[in-house]
């Protein structure tokens, strides 16, 4: 079997690009120290990300879903989705405050969107989800589920009322 010297010499160019892409994708992931979600707030005093969901209303800060103020203008919102909603169903805060999401599931993955803003994560039951925002915007924002959860899903949702 002959094969042609330029398909030679793309081959050789293919398998050195495959062979940079992986040494880059191990560097960045063993060199440099890259973690999966959650790892960053077990550096930084916050949870393990690992929580048993069939425990959940025996376990804070998520046996009492709710938003609590631990700074000038700024707040916990501890949350959790459920089949087909979220704890707390509603949560009011000032313009300009910044809300640190802890939110995990008690049954089937879920999703966590406000629409028209940076927030979307998955809710993952077993696991504490991280995610802060700041709302600069007065209005009612909607908090709904963007991972199908079975039967009634198109019903789950919240709002944050920002006054």
């Amino acid at each position: 079997m002959h094969i042609h010297r330029l398909e030679k010499i793309w081959i050789v160019v293919g398998i050195t690009m495959l062979g940079v892409f992986l040494v880059v994708v191990g560097i960045g992931a063993f060199a440099m120290g890259m973690q999966p979600p959650g790892s960053h707030h077990e550096q930084h005093g916050g949870h393990t990300g690992a929580i048993d969901p069939d425990k959940l209303d025996e376990t804070p800060p998520f046996d009492n879903p709710r938003l609590v103020q631990i700074g000038d203008n700024e707040y916990n919102a501890y949350m959790v989705g459920y089949a087909f909603g979220y704890s707390p169903d509603k949560m009011e805060i000032p313009v300009g405050a910044t809300v640190h999401f802890q939110i995990t599931s008690s049954d089937v993955v879920h999703g966590f969107q406000i629409p028209g803003t940076n927030v979307n994560m998955m809710v993952v039951p077993g696991e504490v989800n991280y995610l802060s925002h700041t709302f600069t915007e007065p209005g009612e924002y909607l908090i709904l589920c963007n991972e199908y959860c079975g039967i009634g899903h198109e019903y789950m949702a919240t709002t944050i009322i920002v006054s």
